[in-house]
């Protein structure tokens, strides 16, 4: 296999370990408390949507290869600079921040298994920052071999939980499932499901990362549309079974909104130390392999951003030897260092959530761009229009549905991105693109 060259499998290890990490060590427990048993039906609803939008980045991957920031690349490419500015720098600060939210949850794990005070989060929370980024510049290949070793490990060890809770089931006298589904009546009707939906998008959001090496995978662009479908389908099957191990431990109505669900079950049943132990190990694991695919992802997307002209110079710095976006992954790690000391994370998470979703519309219109002007590669997205127009609806549901705070903090951040897009035009003294509209 030539230098850098990455199989598919390993293509789907990446895009696993960006979607399979600290959201279904923390986000489970909380959609079980908002929908109840009707979170497995939340999960499977976000899962669908997330394949839709999968499908439109395989085949606008399949139409522009070379491209390496995300949805941003495709965004910019369809409808110009103007949405590409947007939609990108967005989208980078919300992954810049998610990897410090991700840290965190590592330092708090960290901490416990060491048995250290919580004043040692910040600084565990940095070092692991500081290892994911060196990793990430020691190579591409490299980098998504560890990632793959790690997602492995961590669906082990997801299987054993989901195992003890089949084999506890079994082995208590009087256990009825039926029982463990009952729901409150706040968590009842399609309200509830709704909100859990909201709450979990990010959780499947981590295939895009595949896009910014598809150059490297073998089959170029067939191959990532492979390793993009396969990563969201084994995640859907993944997080159904571990969420439905939850309820098989505790009742649906009892879960709290807890960033800990797993030990929350295992303690309320008094699991063995030993399973406690692994799926501690296992929520380390998680928290690692996302953040080294996220720094990965916001690393490179800051590269073509630059490259396109649309960030300064220094985000451009390149090793072509490693296939590595150097000063990305540094400016990542320093935005991401600076994001732990922030001090409310749940504004900082809402700006996360509804940069991803304003994304994912666009991307949606931008396939059926690049259709209607008949570009296309060695991948289509199966029943079109259909289930783009599917995955437009469902996603504008889901921006309105979000808290009323997200809504606001969204809408004035790209309000602000508007006008800093304008000066900037007039700074350059660049010419604005005209167009008309109607004859």
């Amino acid at each position: 296999m030539p230098r850098n060259r990455i199989s598919v499998p390993l293509a789907i290890g990446v895009g696993l370990g960006s979607i399979i990490g600290a959201g279904i060590f923390t986000l489970s427990g909380t959609a079980i408390a908002l929908a109840g048993a009707d979170s497995i039906i939340a999960f499977i609803l976000v899962g669908i949507i997330a394949m839709i939008i999968a499908f439109e980045v395989s085949e606008l991957v399949a139409i522009m290869p070379d491209e390496r920031g995300v949805t941003y690349s495709y965004i910019r490419k369809a409808f110009g600079n103007e949405l590409g500015f947007i939609s990108g720098l967005l989208l980078y600060f919300s992954y810049s921040t998610a990897i410090s939210v991700i840290a965190l949850g590592f330092g708090s794990y960290m901490s416990d298994i060491l048995g250290l005070s919580i004043v040692y989060r910040v600084a565990l929370s940095i070092a692991l920052i500081f290892v994911v980024s060196i990793v990430n510049l020691i190579g591409i290949r490299k980098a998504a071999r560890i990632d793959s070793a790690l997602v492995i490990t961590n669906i082990a060890i997801l299987g054993i939980f989901v195992a003890f809770a089949i084999i506890f089931s079994l082995s208590t006298p009087g256990f009825s499932f039926v029982q463990h589904l009952s729901s409150t009546p706040a968590q009842g009707g399609l309200v509830p499901i709704f909100d859990a939906s909201v709450v979990i998008f990010l959780a499947y959001s981590g295939f895009q990362t595949i896009t910014t090496f598809t150059t490297n995978i073998e089959g170029k662009a067939r191959g990532a549309a492979r390793a993009i479908i396969f990563s969201v389908l084994i995640t859907i099957i993944v997080y159904v079974f571990v969420v439905t191990a939850l309820i098989t431990l505790v009742p649906a109505k009892l879960y709290p909104i807890n960033p800990d669900p797993l030990q929350f079950a295992l303690n309320y049943i008094n699991a063995p130390h030993f399973i406690s132990f692994i799926i501690d190990i296992g929520a380390l694991i998680a928290t690692a392999s996302t953040a080294l695919a996220m720094i990965l992802r916001v690393s490179r997307m800051s590269y073509q951003i630059s490259k396109d002209g649309l960030l300064p110079k220094i985000f451009r710095k390149y090793n072509s030897k490693k296939d590595v976006a150097s000063s990305g992954v540094i400016i990542a790690a320093i935005i991401s260092v600076i994001m732990i000391f922030s001090g409310n994370i749940y504004v900082i998470a809402s700006i996360s959530n509804f940069g991803i979703l304003f994304s994912y519309l666009l991307v949606s219109f931008a396939l059926i761009h690049f259709r209607r002007i008949g570009k296309s590669g060695d991948f289509k997205i199966p029943f079109y229009p259909y289930l783009p127009i599917i995955a437009i609806i469902g996603i504008i549901t889901f921006i309105f549905g979000m808290p009323r705070e997200a809504l606001e903090i969204g809408i004035v951040a790209i309000l602000v991105l508007i006008v800093v897009y304008y000066m900037l035009i007039e700074a350059t003294e660049a010419k604005v693109n005209r167009v008309r509209l109607f004859k």
